[in-house]
């Protein structure tokens, strides 16, 4: 028998700590499988695709192949009596396996790196996003939609949701909602989200909202946008100036991809002239937001207003740009890495509770990536990094451990 050295022994060590958060996460999953005749374990499924995932494995026949590459090593802290699982295998799992537990075991895990960043000034983003080819028309299944919440400082993903399509997001959105530590941050969701019900459960569940306001809040939309004529109304001067809004400004301007493009943002804490501001739980603000963009070839320009409501203390304009511009992370650092570095869009999978249990999976996967803070690499290729060189596979995942 080969003896086994001092840095072995360490190694190993270092191995099964990495892997303890999953041991006791998974202990609660339950399995979707019969006991009888079940020769692979779910705790050994589970962790085998999700290191698989990290490894750049975007479906179950690369997982397969990847588990047997690794099946000495992965047998040394993992029960394996028939070997590494098959895709046949992973497959059944998956499309089996509890969507809503599992996503909840990924959710307790990414509230628990959370917890590591400050309280207060959090900004959590809530968007959807489709997996257009995970639908099937044999069976009329429409493709996979799925509310994410983002945590915009840390780039991680806190949890999600799945609905039958971007019109059930208002339905989808909430139930996120309900299950997410909100206390002290701020959530920012486009105009799908802007409805009483969501703002109330924001403020209900301690945390504070900006939500995009467009025509689908007729009245509200108008309001506001009369409560930023009247600030710059010329007649409200003189001796009319207490009735006249009083708004603070602040400018930004970007040069880039071929244009030129100034964006000032107004916010204004005189609710006057919102006639239905008792209906938006601790309404407190509203925002404006100009952008101007110049094309350097044409010299062609254009000019867009957008709307915002927010509670809570009123922030600076420039606070509110930066919130601006934080939401839309979840677009450029979430769903955009998820096709590009996972082919999100590409997957096929539909049978049973696949589509979503392999969302989850990603988002685990990109959530290990995102926390190695001496990552200079793309996410595509810590992937193939990672598959390569499984000593910074395991420094990932020890990563989730500080």
């Amino acid at each position: 028998m080969a003896r086994v050295t001092q840095a072995q022994a360490i190694q190993r060590e270092v191995e099964a700590q990495a892997l303890a958060f999953f041991e006791s996460a998974l202990a609660a999953l339950p399995d979707p499988r019969r006991a009888q005749g079940t020769r692979y374990p779910l705790r050994s499924v589970v962790v085998i695709a999700l290191m698989a995932m990290v490894c750049g494995s975007d479906d179950a026949e690369a997982m397969e192949l990847w588990g047997k590459a690794n099946e000495k090593w992965l047998s040394g802290f993992l029960e394996l009596p028939h070997g590494t699982p098959t895709q046949d295998v992973f497959l059944m799992v998956f499309a089996a396996l509890d969507a809503v537990a599992f996503s909840g075991v990924f959710r307790a895990w990414a509230e628990l790196l959370s917890l590591r960043l400050k309280a207060t000034g959090r900004q959590i983003a809530i968007d959807g996003k489709t997996s257009r080819r995970s639908f099937d028309s044999a069976k009329g299944q429409p493709a996979l939609h799925t509310v994410s919440a983002w945590l915009s400082e840390a780039g991680l993903v806190l949890g999600q949701c799945k609905t039958a399509d971007k019109s059930n997001e208002i339905i989808a959105i909430p139930e996120l909602l309900g299950v997410l530590d909100l206390s002290g941050a701020r959530v920012t969701i486009d105009a799908i989200g802007c409805q009483t019900e969501i703002a109330s459960t924001i403020v209900e569940r301690g945390g504070d909202y900006l939500l995009s306001v467009k025509e689908n809040q007729p009245t509200l939309h108008q309001d506001i946008v009369r409560t930023f004529v009247e600030s710059a109304n010329p007649r409200r001067r003189g001796r009319d100036e207490l009735s006249r809004p009083a708004v603070a400004m602040h400018e930004e301007h970007d040069k880039g991809h071929g244009r030129v493009e100034r964006r000032k943002v107004s916010v204004c804490g005189d609710l006057s002239w919102v006639t239905t501001k008792e209906r938006w739980a601790g309404l407190s603000f509203v925002a404006q937001v100009e952008r101007e963009r110049t094309t350097l070839g044409t010299g062609k320009t254009s000019v867009e207003l957008a709307y915002y409501i927010g509670s809570g203390p009123t922030p600076s304009a420039a606070s509110v740009a930066q919130l601006i511009r934080g939401h839309w992370g979840i677009e450029t650092e979430l769903h955009w890495v998820l096709d590009m570095a996972f082919r999100e869009d590409e997957a096929r999978h539909r049978s049973g509770n696949t589509a979503q249990n392999m969302a989850t999976l990603r988002h685990f996967a990109l959530n290990i990536i995102r926390r190695d803070r001496k990552r200079k690499l793309g996410v595509a290729n810590c992937r193939k990094r990672a598959g390569w060189d499984r000593n910074y596979l395991i420094e990932l995942l020890t990563n989730v451990e500080e």
